[in-house]
C-alpha cells in the first residue's frame, strides 16, 4: 500500500534534510534480541535437517557395589538428539532503473537501495520476533518452531523436535494456570512456585518474559521495593528488572508479540538461534538480480535454520485466566 505522502525516491534525495531515516517499522523484539546477546546463536554447516543433541536417560551400569562383586559393562543408551526443520525466510528488495539515476550524484542525501535494505532487516526481524513465540503452523507451516511448541499449552501431548511428549516425560515442559486472575498481591508466590519447579542443582530460570499486563502486575508488586536492573540488558535499551537472579523482561510494547497473559520462565542455557553459517539475514548470491524484461533489479536477504531446545523440562509457562 502506498503511504499517502511523497515517494521514498523523493524523501531519499535533495528533498530530505535530516539525513536519517526514522524507524517506524521495527517491533518490540527484546526476546530475540535477548537470545542473539546471550551468545546464544548457533549456527550449522549442513543437512537437511538440524539436530540438538541431548542425554535423556542415566547410565543404567551405574550402582553400588561390594569386593570382588561383578561390575555391569553393558552398552548404555543415554544420548540422543532433538531434530528440527530448517526454515527459511527471505525479504526481497526492489529498485528500478530510473529509482536508481534520481537517487545518485549531488542530490543523493540517503541511499535508497540501503535505506530499503535497513527496512528490509527491521521486516526480517519482526518476523523472526514474532515466530519465536510461534507453534511452527503459521505461513503454512513454514514459520519458526517457536516457544509455542517448545513450551505449549499442554506438554504432555504432541511430537516436539521428533520426541514424542506423551511417552518421554523428560521433553516435557512446565505449565501452570492460575486458578484466578494474577494480581499484584499473588503475581511473587506463583512466580516463586514456577521458579522453584525448574530448578535442578545450579540449572534454574535466567530470563523470564512478560507480556504487558504481567509486566503491569509484577511492577505493581515492587513497588515497596528497591528495584534492581541489569545494565548489561540495559545497554541493549530494553527495561528489565529481577526475580531471583533471572531477567525479567517486557517483550509487549508498540507491536510485541508476547502471549497474552502469559509470563515464559526460559532457562537460556537449552535455548538456541541455529542459522545456517552461509545464510544468516545475508544477500543472497548473486548480490544483485536483474529482470529480463525490466529496467530493476533485486537484493534478496535471506535466513535459513530454527530455533531449538535441548531441555524443555527447565523450561515454564505461567498463564493468567
Amino acid at each position: 500500500m502506498a503511504f499517502p505522502n511523497v515517494s521514498d525516491i523523493v524523501a531519499t534525495t535533495i528533498q530530505s534534510r535530516t539525513r536519517k531515516i526514522a524507524d517506524n517499522v521495527t517491533k518490540n523484539n527484546a526476546l530475540y534480541m535477548k537470545l542473539d546477546q546471550r551468545g546464544n546463536r548457533k549456527p550449522f554447516s549442513g543437512g537437511n535437517v538440524i539436530y540438538q543433541e541431548l542425554s535423556f536417560a542415566q547410565n543404567s551400569n551405574g550402582g553400588w557395589y561390594s569386593g570382588y562383586d561383578l561390575l555391569p559393562v553393558a552398552a548404555s543408551d543415554v544420548l540422543s538428539a532433538a531434530e528440527f526443520t530448517i526454515k527459511q525466510l527471505a525479504c526481497p528488495v526492489t529498485m528500478s532503473g530510473l529509482e536508481t539515476i534520481q537517487n545518485a550524484g549531488k542530490e543523493q542525501m540517503i541511499d535508497l537501495l540501503e535505506g530499503r535494505i535497513n527496512v528490509a532487516e527491521s521486516t526480517m526481524a519482526n518476523l523472526m520476533a514474532e515466530g519465536i513465540y510461534g507453534n511452527g503452523t503459521t505461513f503454512g507451516g513454514k514459520s519458526l518452531t517457536g516457544l509455542g511448541a517448545a513450551v505449549p499449552v499442554d506438554p504432555t501431548t504432541g511430537v516436539y523436535g521428533g520426541i514424542d511428549r506423551a511417552t518421554w516425560n523428560f521433553w516435557r515442559s512446565k505449565v501452570t494456570t492460575a486458578g484466578a486472575a494474577i494480581t499484584s498481591a499473588t503475581i511473587q508466590g506463583l512466580w516463586n512456585a514456577m521458579w522453584a519447579s525448574l530448578v535442578r542443582g545450579t540449572d534454574r530460570p535466567d530470563l523470564i518474559v512478560c507480556d504487558d499486563t504481567q509486566w503491569a502486575i509484577y511492577t505493581a508488586s515492587l513497588q515497596a521495593q528497591q528495584r534492581f536492573t541489569s545494565p548489561e540488558v540495559g545497554n541493549l535499551g530494553f527495561p528489565t528488572l529481577k526475580f531471583m537472579d533471572a531477567d525479567v523482561v517486557l517483550d509487549g510494547g508498540i507491536g510485541g508479540f508476547a502471549t497474552a497473559k502469559t509470563t515464559y520462565f526460559l532457562n537460556t542455557k537449552y535455548i538456541f538461534l541455529r542459522p545456517h553459517g552461509s545464510r544468516d539475514m545475508v544477500p543472497l548470491n548473486p548480490n544483485k538480480r536483474y529482470a529480463v524484461n525490466q529496467d530493476a533489479e533485486v537484493s534478496i536477504l535471506a535466513w535459513a535454520g530454527n530455533l531449538t531446545c535441548s531441555g524443555s523440562q527447565f523450561q515454564g509457562r505461567l498463564i493468567s485466566p
